[in-house]
């Protein structure tokens, strides 16, 4: 397929062209050929990345909103929350349902990839393969067994049970890697354990000031510092992480998934990208639980790009915001995905340069960051095939 006359926000620095041609061979964008096969006219659009949601709950799908109040461990803690009650309630086939129907939803709204940490063990991950064999969008699975150590196993750094290193095994042999609850549900040996696993590992760490505290109560170190016994690929949330944390993040990882409007709908504060990006983290944007927040990129970015310049009083480029939801997810992933280049999966949005919130467009990466929204999308392609909308 050969689009001509496209606009196309290029490379890992987006770099805006306003016309060209762009072939996609075998589900890659490749270098312009002449041929005339499959040549679309794409006058008046512009291709953007697809989006990459880093981090995802999607499993929650089928409880949107039912906990607007309580604390954050009341809602979704893995052991103790409302969360944990709901999905051990429901049908496998409604909440099946339900998942399928988020999954039509953030493509809908320009998301190609997105990252799941998924509960349930063994069960929770056959689940949701079962339902991407349904959906074209490219989901990446992060699985767990559900094994979540006390206080008392913490300080006596009790290992993983061997029954619980065999299901580990299988999990990971039908997932794309380990999402980690915390530090503070593992001991060092835990995690430690968790670093050899050869997959791709993340881990949520220092979300809340009350996990940070009991972090510093059970061992006196700092959440981070014990999550990063994991040798996790990527962090998650990192809203309350010290600048020493930054930096050793920066060193040992290949960065950070921050979920903005998931931290301010319970009450849990504002991740700094910008302290973080000071420290030297490379930055991703995930939407987090969809029992808490809508898998809404457009609204993500919109978000954090206001808020943080009301925060530190003073310009952000929105390039570096558009980076977030698209090229770093690549980049923290270790994956061709979220940059519009030669060799990269084709997947894309195409907008509509002339859409009615959007015309006429001076900046297309801030139209894109805090304008643009689904209405303005013609279509989204993944793997070179258009999966929503048409050309």
């Amino acid at each position: 397929m050969l689009l001509t006359n496209i606009s196309v926000l290029y490379g890992k620095n987006l770099e805006y062209v306003k016309s060209t041609s762009l072939q996609i061979s075998n589900q890659v964008f490749a270098k312009p050929s002449s041929g005339k096969k499959d040549k679309i006219d794409c006058e008046g659009l512009l291709l953007v990345p697809g989006f990459v949601n880093a981090h995802t709950h999607i499993g929650d799908s089928v409880a949107k909103d039912v906990t607007l109040s309580g604390s954050v461990d009341s809602k979704i803690h893995p052991v103790l929350g409302a969360k944990k009650r709901i999905l051990s309630r429901t049908v496998p086939a409604h909440l099946a349902s339900f998942m399928k129907n988020t999954c039509h939803s953030m493509m809908k709204k320009g998301i190609t990839t997105f990252v799941d940490f998924r509960e349930g063990g063994l069960d929770g991950v056959l689940l949701i393969k079962k339902v991407l064999a349904q959906v074209p969008i490219r989901g990446i699975i992060l699985g767990r067994v559900e094994y979540y150590q006390d206080v008392s196993q913490i300080k006596k750094n009790l290992p993983l049970p061997s029954i619980k290193k065999k299901e580990l095994e299988l999990v990971l042999k039908n997932s794309d890697g380990i999402g980690i609850s915390g530090p503070n549900e593992n001991s060092s040996s835990v995690l430690r354990y968790y670093s050899r696993m050869s997959k791709i590992r993340a881990i949520h760490s220092a979300e809340t000031i009350e996990s940070s505290a009991k972090s510093h109560k059970i061992t006196g170190k700092t959440e981070t510092a014990r999550a990063l016994a994991a040798k996790p690929h990527f962090l998650v949330h990192m809203t309350y992480a010290t600048k020493p944390d930054l930096r050793a993040a920066a060193k040992k990882t290949r960065g950070i998934v921050i979920c903005p409007r998931a931290n301010a709908s319970l009450a849990e504060g504002i991740p700094d990208f910008v302290s973080m990006e000071k420290n030297g983290c490379t930055v991703a944007i995930g939407t987090d639980n969809v029992m808490i927040n809508s898998p809404d990129m457009f609204k993500e970015m919109d978000y954090i790009w206001k808020v943080q310049m009301g925060i530190h009083k003073k310009r952000i480029d929105p390039k570096q915001v558009l980076k977030m939801a698209t090229v770093n997810g690549g980049i923290i992933l270790g994956r061709k995905i979220g940059s519009v280049e030669p060799g990269y999966l084709a997947d894309g949005i195409i907008l509509d340069k002339h859409a009615i919130d959007l015309e006429p467009i001076h900046n297309p990466h801030a139209a894109i960051v805090h304008r643009a929204s689904e209405s303005a999308i013609r279509a989204v392609m993944i793997g070179g095939k258009i999966t929503h909308g048409r050309l």
